[in-house]
């Protein structure tokens, strides 16, 4: 049976994160939630994340600012304002293993996805890594994302999906995707392969030169 798992990156938003719990509380699926520290500043971002977690969903870092690429970011404290600040919120409401994902520009693979600093950083601090392997562009065409999406579940023995849970995005199609997939027969579950996490609770496990910026660029 294919497999894939359904992750949601950019939030968590007012008005659609919610929206997105709700369609899969009634469908019977748990995801990933990749969410930015910027959201969580404020007391109504970290409720929707702890309802997540109370919903039995998985929470994760994906930086504070969603700005540039940490392989790209020349800043010297990059990794402390975007991934230690991220994980400083939600520490007291995401139990369990640190998640990481990086911002990759479109959804671009590549070594401009860390800097040799924020890998040291997730080793160190027992993170996974947590790659994709389908982006459906749901940010740039919101009718038409779920056609491509279930392709890439089809040609995939087990699909990462990225999508987004922010205005004008993923919810208009969301629950048809849900549907079609299982109607499909695909299982729709929350492991990843190995393939998508280079770095497991802290250990390199995959191909670092692939998303690691090179020296000079670090």
């Amino acid at each position: 049976m294919r497999r894939a798992t359904i992750t949601f990156d950019n939030g968590p938003d007012a008005v659609v994160t919610p929206a997105v719990l709700d369609i899969l509380r009634r469908k019977g699926v748990r995801a990933h939630f990749f969410v930015l520290g910027k959201h969580l500043v404020d007391r109504p971002g970290r409720d929707l994340v702890a309802r997540a977690v109370a919903e039995g969903h998985l929470v994760g870092n994906h930086s504070f600012t969603h700005e540039v690429p940490l392989g790209d970011d020349p800043r010297p404290d990059a990794v402390a304002s975007e991934i230690a600040a991220t994980e400083a919120l939600l520490a007291p409401l995401v139990p369990g293993p640190r998640r990481f994902r990086p911002f990759g520009g479109g959804g671009v693979l590549g070594p401009h996805l860390l800097s040799a600093g924020a890998a040291r950083h997730l080793v160190d601090n027992a993170y996974t890594c947590v790659l994709w392997t389908s982006v459906p562009r749901d940010w740039v065409d919101p009718a038409g994302w779920v056609a491509r999406a279930l392709e890439d579940c089809r040609a995939q023995p087990h699909a990462v999906v990225v999508l987004h849970d922010i205005p004008n995005a993923c919810l208009a199609g969301l629950e048809g995707f849900l549907d079609a997939a299982r109607a499909e027969e695909i299982d729709l579950v929350t492991d990843l392969p190995l393939a998508v996490t280079p770095i497991v609770d802290g250990e390199v496990v995959g191909d670092l030169d692939a998303v690691v910026a090179r020296a000079g660029r670090a």
